[in-house]
């Protein structure tokens, strides 16, 4: 142990007078625990292998977690991938398909083969605006439009063109389908007048 310090000043000395002896001993058990302590070569060896593992391995375990996740969200974006290549494989299989493909040029570009008619009508009425007017019932109710009048007025509307079919073709209107002289052409389907 270690002699007491002398006291240079007086007002110290005073103060060590007043003290209690309950504070005596609180204050010499916390200095003697602290003076109690020893770090023997293990200990430290210790606390710097502890240092060192937080300096070096934490960093690159953090490094390691975040390149885990992101190999985790690659590859669920590669199933995603792969899955849409499935579909669109899928899709380029039907389009190596002739019947398909005439099918898809008669429905989205309203073409047909040549000797057909192609019948549109005109002024048809918009079937949201009709729908969104009508009353909601559960009993059957009579429809508001003549249907039988509109289909006569546009099929009148298409047979009393004043236009010959050579002088639609020569616009452009009907379209260049395969040569009708030569019986081994496939027909291919024509854009509509």
């Amino acid at each position: 142990m270690r002699p007491p310090a002398k006291s240079s000043t007086r007002g110290s000395s005073r103060r060590a007078a007043t003290a209690t002896p309950a504070n005596r001993v609180a204050g010499a058990a916390s200095t003697n625990w602290l003076r109690s302590i020893r770090f023997s070569g293990f200990t430290v060896l210790m606390l710097v292998v502890l240092v060192l593992f937080v300096v070096v391995v934490a960093p690159g375990a953090r490094i390691f977690i975040e390149q885990r996740q992101q190999i985790a969200d690659l590859q669920n974006s590669l199933q995603s991938a792969q899955a849409q290549n499935v579909t669109l494989n899928s899709q380029v299989a039907r389009w190596g398909d002739p019947a398909y493909i005439r099918a898809e040029a008669r429905e989205r570009l309203y073409f047909v083969m040549p000797g057909e008619t192609a019948f549109l009508v005109l002024n048809d009425t918009q079937a949201g605006s009709a729908a969104s007017s009508a009353p909601v019932s559960t009993s059957i109710q009579p429809t508001q439009t003549n249907w039988m009048a509109a289909l006569f007025a546009s099929g009148m509307t298409a047979g009393l063109s004043t236009q010959t079919a050579d002088q639609l073709g020569a616009a452009g209107q009907l379209g260049s389908g395969a040569s009708q002289t030569d019986p081994t052409a496939t027909p291919m389907p024509t854009p509509t007048p």
